[in-house]
């Protein structure tokens, strides 16, 4: 391997699809640096890309996004999804990628939540992530791109506020990169929370970095959690993600006493956008004090099981259930924050030099509610978006004194994502969340309790519900929060609500 340099064009962190998709798309202009501290969430999506092309039409599923996200997606950004996304997929596909085809060779397409029709490409069934990721990674292989493995400690910033570089840590070593620019794609903030679908390399780092560098978050009160992690009996850590997909397929959700739970919920009942289903699903354990509700998919045909959820089929498995002739235990578990550091439409943030890509950053493409797939193809869109942006426009090198802004350590680590767990989970309410921020006060500066920090007064500040962020004592949409709420770092480097704006970007 070729020896890492100590100065750089362009350190992208992250080597999820964002990442990956970043630096293969600057590799023939510029040099770049590529920073994985494992693969992120990428390797673990299940579903699929959703692409609108051929018979089905792009605003149409710019449509279903801006529905799913409860009025506050840009509608700019998500045009600039829908529409380059289907580009970027057959990009994929010309670097390997091996999505699953019907018998007349046309791609395979299914539907999920939230979805007006099959648009939902898919790979090894129910292996899309994996798939994607090892296409890309192979992609970015052949390129000059230099690659390493280590943890993003901190960030270098000069006199004038610029992001110059990145202070990476590998074993007992910590090496220092000069760049010219600097792009997180670290994925969200699964492990802040005691359960998530989320590996556990998937921290909020890139949150707090941006934080620390002087950069605004935007609408981190909205964290979608999945209706459907499988529930092991395990209470922490990484949970297996069953994907709405098995519900496209005709699986239905029940509750205890076998009745179906999204019965007359909602026009598209199990197939509801993500918040609806995920908040029905927790009303009914509160109502039934169970841990877990049913998903029954004994009704679809054994033969499309065992070809499309290969994944699901062995999780279950593992826990002694079999989905083709038993109800499978399902529970919601963090998933995907629909929020994170605010960035402009090619993933420049108001910190100079420093820009984010895929979950870490706030396109609004996903507004108060993700819908289902749209995140693999943020990573592809967006990640050429800044690609291209970087290599018509690199920013000038910052010369001069630098000073290193580090992460920190967090010494109660647990015991945070129990605090934002049961008080910043999908059911929100005020004394609540007054009582998660006088909790977080005695843990610390660390990178994890400034994230959960982030989202508290993000959810306090926000006094209505819309999307995965919902509040029992605020119960409905209110239009005098029709704002994005936005958090900065105090002169105590503590996360807080400074204002609110109508535009996004």
């Amino acid at each position: 391997m070729t020896p890492v340099p100590d100065v750089t064009d362009v350190v992208v962190v992250g080597s999820g699809v964002a990442g990956l998709s970043t630096a293969l798309g600057l590799a023939a202009t510029r040099d770049v640096v590529l920073i994985g501290a494992g693969d992120g969430s990428t390797p673990w999506a299940q579903g699929g890309v959703s692409a609108a092309y051929g018979d089905d039409d792009p605003l149409d599923h710019a449509h279903d996004t801006q529905v799913a996200g409860a009025g506050f997606c840009d509608p700019r950004n998500v045009r600039a999804l829908v529409e380059e996304g289907p580009q970027r997929l057959a990009e994929l596909i010309a670097h390997g990628a091996r999505f699953d085809r019907n018998g007349d060779g046309s791609l395979s397409r299914t539907l999920e939540g939230g979805h007006s029709r099959p648009r939902i490409v898919h790979a090894g069934g129910d292996a899309t992530g994996a798939e994607v990721h090892r296409a890309l990674l192979t992609a970015v292989q052949r390129t000059s791109v230099h690659m390493m493995t280590g943890r993003t400690v901190g960030l270098l910033q000069s006199e004038s506020g610029s992001v110059v570089g990145v202070l990476v840590e590998t074993g007992a070593e910590v090496v220092r990169i000069e760049a010219r620019a600097v792009v997180l794609a670290t994925g969200g903030i699964g492990n802040a929370y005691l359960a998530s679908t989320n590996p556990s390399t998937v921290r909020g780092d890139g949150i707090a970095l941006a934080l620390r560098a002087g950069a605004s978050l935007v609408d981190m009160e909205f964290v979608q959690f999945h209706p459907t992690a499988l529930h092991t009996g395990e209470t922490a850590g990484q949970l297996p993600l069953v994907t709405e997909a098995v519900r496209g397929e005709g699986a239905v959700l029940r509750d205890v006493d076998g009745r179906r739970i999204m019965a007359g919920r909602h026009p598209r009942a199990d197939l509801a956008p993500r918040d609806v289903v995920a908040r029905a699903i927790e009303a009914t354990m509160r109502r039934d004090g169970s841990d877990h509700v049913w998903l029954d998919a004994t009704a679809v045909a054994p033969d499309v099981l065992r070809k499309r959820f290969p994944t699901v089929l062995a999780s279950c498995a593992r826990i002694g259930v079999d989905l083709l002739s038993e109800q499978i235990p399902v529970a919601p578990a963090e998933h995907f924050l629909c929020g994170g550091v605010r960035t402009d439409r090619n993933g420049a943030t108001d910190v100079p030099g420093l820009y984010a890509v895929g979950e870490v950053a706030a396109t609004g493409v996903h507004g108060a509610n993700r819908l289902a797939s749209n995140s693999l193809l943020e990573g592809l869109v967006f990640g050429r978006r800044v690609a291209t942006a970087l290599t018509l426009d690199l920013p000038a090198k910052d010369l001069g004194h630098v000073r290193e802004l580090m992460l920190g350590d967090d010494r109660q680590p647990e015991r945070i994502r129990t605090i934002l767990s049961k008080y910043a989970g999908i059911r929100r309410d005020g004394a609540g969340l007054n009582a998660a921020a006088d909790e977080l006060d005695s843990v610390g500066t660390g990178p994890l309790a400034t994230v959960a920090r982030a989202v508290v007064v993000a959810a306090t500040a926000r006094q209505d519900s819309r999307g995965c962020h919902w509040r029992s004592d605020y119960p409905q949409a209110d239009e005098r929060w029709d704002r994005h709420t936005v958090v900065r770092l105090d002169q105590d480097d503590r996360p807080t609500t400074r204002q609110v704006q109508t535009d996004l970007v």
